[in-house]
């Protein structure tokens, strides 16, 4: 079991195994009791499959209900989000809404960017059947046995994870898929998606990468026009296609509906760009710039971009990574996302381009490769600040 300080007095449980739910409650340490609010009465038992979970029992105190761990399995433990305050702080205006053939496009941008890191794109040009082809492959995969599911893994980097995410203890309630984009499932594993579905769909959503960066450059002033865009087009560059599947979770169906699990923790992306796009099961949140976290609607007929570090690098930092995550509630609708990756080759030089430090401006960062950033990447958890080591 593990306490984290929201506020006096109010915590957050997280329950070993794959069933954890985000519950308020008072700590007693005299008696070890933990108590839910009056709203929190339902009630469910140890003995059923929830991992070891959580169950609830009666109390002397009439207004409220204990709160019991069930002998932890052997599991990592599963974090726990603490959902959004409403009306804290200034309104959000919402995720703005980019037509990148539109007049303007270039600016519109840069400003979305710069003010959330974060930004839908319409009339993208990705057809919607070959997204809708690649979601009921995955679908299809992830309703498999888990015997043969684990036959694509584990993910070493890539390959099928469950629950698992990277190598250095981070979890969530969620499966995934994560593959090489130009060779579809990875030539060692089982292919549990069709090639042509992958190599379609890749296709298809490198090119809203190659137009959001040139877009950037021609916002920012940069040129040639394809000066970010390049150095993700190359035979060598490092580009990804990670497939998510956030399936119900069961306990949280016998819970209030304010109860959530973490399905994939708070991080930002190390690349220069993400394209994510997913069913229409809620769950993404970014946090804004004052650090409030917000949800983001989905919306299948958009395709989402997710600014990464190694932009905020190239932008000397007036581009910003957006730190942003998962939220399993209780739903009874499986969230399914694919986001695909545009990193540079593993040789390429990040720093910051000449044409946007001003005369005598230094880099606000020292000078790494890809590759570099990369390996520490992979050395770090979900919820580290990676860029920091590599801060002037």
């Amino acid at each position: 079991m593990q306490r984290r300080s929201l506020h006096p007095r109010s915590f957050r449980i997280a329950a070993s195994g794959p069933a954890a739910a985000a519950l308020p409650y008072i700590y007693e340490p005299r008696t070890e009791a933990l108590h839910l609010p009056p709203t929190c009465t339902t009630r469910a038992r140890a003995d059923q499959p929830y991992g070891g979970a959580l169950f609830l029992g009666g109390t002397t105190n009439p207004g409220s209900t204990m709160v019991v761990l069930a002998k932890p399995p052997a599991l990592d433990q599963i974090s726990l989000v603490r959902s959004p305050e409403p009306g804290a702080g200034p309104p959000f205006p919402g995720v703005p809404a980019v037509d990148l053939s539109a007049p303007g496009a270039a600016l519109a941008v840069v400003d979305a960017c710069e003010r959330f890191g974060f930004f839908k794109v319409v009339n993208h040009g990705v057809p919607a059947g070959v997204a809708d082809r690649l979601e009921a492959e995955a679908v299809a995969f992830f309703a498999r046995p888990q015997a043969e599911k684990d036959a694509s893994g584990p993910a070493d980097p890539l390959g099928y994870g469950c629950k698992r995410i990277g190598r250095n203890g981070d979890t969530g309630w969620l499966e995934y898929l994560l593959l090489a984009a130009d060779q579809g499932a990875g030539a060692s594993l089982p292919a549990p998606l069709s090639g042509d579905a992958v190599s379609e769909y890749v296709g298809a959503v490198r090119g809203v990468a190659a137009s959001v960066l040139e877009a950037v450059a021609e916002g920012l002033g940069v040129a040639p026009r394809d000066a970010l865009s390049r150095m993700v087009a190359g035979a060598a560059s490092d580009r990804a296609l990670r497939v998510n599947h956030y399936p119900p979770c069961p306990l949280l169906q016998r819970l209030p509906d304010s109860c959530s699990v973490t399905g994939f923790g708070e991080h930002t992306d190390p690349q220069l760009v993400s394209v994510l796009r997913s069913n229409d099961t809620a769950g993404l949140q970014l946090a804004l710039r004052d650090g409030r976290w917000v949800p983001v609607p989905p919306d299948r007929d958009a395709v989402f971009v997710i600014v990464g570090d190694s932009l905020e690098v190239l932008t000397n930092g007036r581009l910003k990574s957006v730190r942003h995550r998962v939220v399993v509630a209780n739903s009874r609708k499986p969230r399914v996302s694919m986001i695909y990756f545009a990193g540079p080759a593993p040789a390429q030089r990040m720093a910051p381009l000449p044409e946007l430090l001003g005369r005598g401006e230094q880099g606000l960062y020292r000078d790494f490769t890809w590759g570099d950033y990369k390996k520490a990447a992979y050395r770090t958890r979900l919820g580290d600040n990676r860029l920091d080591p590599f801060r002037v």
